[in-house]
């Protein structure tokens, strides 16, 4: 091992060393501590450490046999997730004294592949539009994203090598892009949500970030249950490979910071000996915005109806007025919406007979001043709507310095092609600031 700190690791790279024996996980555990330790009163990426259960597994790793693909890696939980021994506050007031008795599913399926839970990071309120108090570790004065805050922030200032997302609207994706980090959000259905506080049934999805391809890759791997994903090729056949770049009717939205990185990443995929394809929409994705908005709002009326019904005092002017907005979306109507949501789902599946994956922006621009939101979700809206696996892959700064990048996307079910042309488009993206 070379004299790198532990906890700047990538998480497969750290893997690798601790499966041969050549890192403990009492080391780089302890590393990534003395991170939190630091760095945690500023970024406020974590809102509990269990360090002393942490090093115990630790140890109890460092003395058997290997367990799994995580095994010896810390990670970070999203505090939507249940985990015994560890509040679960899901970013309300409500919750603050409340204790799980069982774990997630996700976090159990890690912890058997042996992944250490080191703590919980800060999510908003109930995965909605409330920030907490999470900073972006680039610049403090600047929102990390939400709802996933604490843990892209926590993957971006080296505290733990993965963490957990998840994404009801671009819940993993924008914060991924603010702080500069890989967001993974999978297919819809294919991660078990069982522990994981719902918001939109039809649109919450279980993820994590790292600071590469291969790292969300190994998470995937196991929270999938499919190994390929850990497993991801170095070249691919470009010849065949076709990347269709699709600006989406928001494109009048961007700034200039992701409108750059556009022209950039066109300019460098063109050059790399593959096919580069203009793409636009299919006419029955013209209104899935609107669509997810009423969806989204129209589950979380009734997803979180006791803490309406009991607790509206505690419940923020922004999570009332979303819910309040799905009080009046009846049954018949939301039915109209998720017919109008599935032929559009038919039609996306035709850009990918042209294409293998849509590179499309991620977010607006760089992350924006202030701590008192987190941005807009505008350019995930349709990919979480229709259910497909997206990569965020960071390699570009914008005008006042801060990270950005665009997402590739995928067709459903397809996550492991996605993250095997993710990994390769990122070398490239990345080459970009050694030319």
């Amino acid at each position: 091992m070379s004299n790198q700190e532990p906890n700047t690791l990538d998480a497969w790279h750290a893997a690798r060393l601790l499966a041969r024996r050549e890192l403990s996980a009492v080391d780089l555990l302890r590393s990534c501590l003395d991170r939190i330790a630091a760095r945690n009163a500023d970024i406020q990426a974590f809102n509990f450490v269990a360090a002393d259960a942490a090093l115990a597994h630790a140890r109890a790793l460092d003395s058997g046999a290997v367990r799994g693909l995580l095994h010896g890696l810390p990670l970070g939980i999203k505090d939507l997730f249940d985990v015994v021994g560890m509040p679960a506050t899901y970013g309300s007031p409500i919750y603050a004294a409340h204790y799980p008795i069982a774990d997630a599913a996700a976090v159990a399926l890690c912890k058997e592949a042996g992944g250490i839970a080191l703590g919980k990071t800060v999510t908003t309120e109930f995965a909605a539009f409330q920030p907490g108090p999470t900073r972006n570790p680039r610049r403090t004065d600047h929102t990390p994203g939400g709802s996933s805050s604490g843990s892209a922030a926590a993957v971006a200032d080296y505290m733990v090598p993965l963490a957990f997302g998840t994404q009801t609207a671009g819940s993993i994706i924008r914060p991924a892009s603010f702080c500069g980090v890989v967001g993974y959000k999978p297919s819809f259905g294919r991660i078990p949500r069982a522990g994981v506080k719902g918001v939109a049934e039809s649109l919450d999805t279980v993820g994590g970030f790292g600071r590469s391809v291969r790292d969300v890759g190994l998470l995937g791997a196991v929270l999938l249950g499919d190994r390929r994903l850990a497993e991801l090729p170095e070249n691919l056949e470009r010849q065949s490979l076709r990347i269709g770049f699709c600006r989406t009717d928001l494109w009048l939205v961007a700034d200039d910071s992701t409108r750059h990185a556009w022209a950039d990443a066109h300019a460098r995929l063109q050059r790399a000996d593959i096919a580069v394809l203009e793409v636009e929409l299919p006419d029955a994705c013209a209104p899935l915005v609107e669509l997810h908005k009423s969806v989204m709002a129209h589950e979380a009326a009734r997803v979180l109806a006791d803490e309406r019904l009991r607790h509206r005092g505690q419940l923020s002017q922004r999570l009332l007025a979303l819910m309040d907005e799905g009080l009046t979306i009846d049954g018949a109507r939301h039915l109209a919406n998720m017919a109008q949501v599935e032929l559009a789902k038919k039609q996306i599946e035709s850009c990918f007979d042209e294409v293998d994956v849509l590179l499309t922006p991620s977010a607006i621009g760089e992350a924006p001043q202030g701590l008192d939101a987190t941005g807009d979700p505008v350019f995930c809206r349709y990919w979480t709507l229709l259910g497909l696996p997206c990569v965020h892959l960071p390699f570009a700064y914008g005008i006042s310095g801060l990270p950005v990048g665009l997402q590739l996307v995928g067709r459903h079910g397809d996550d492991r092609r996605l993250l095997a042309i993710a990994h390769w488009v990122h070398t490239q993206l990345n080459a970009m600031e050694h030319d």
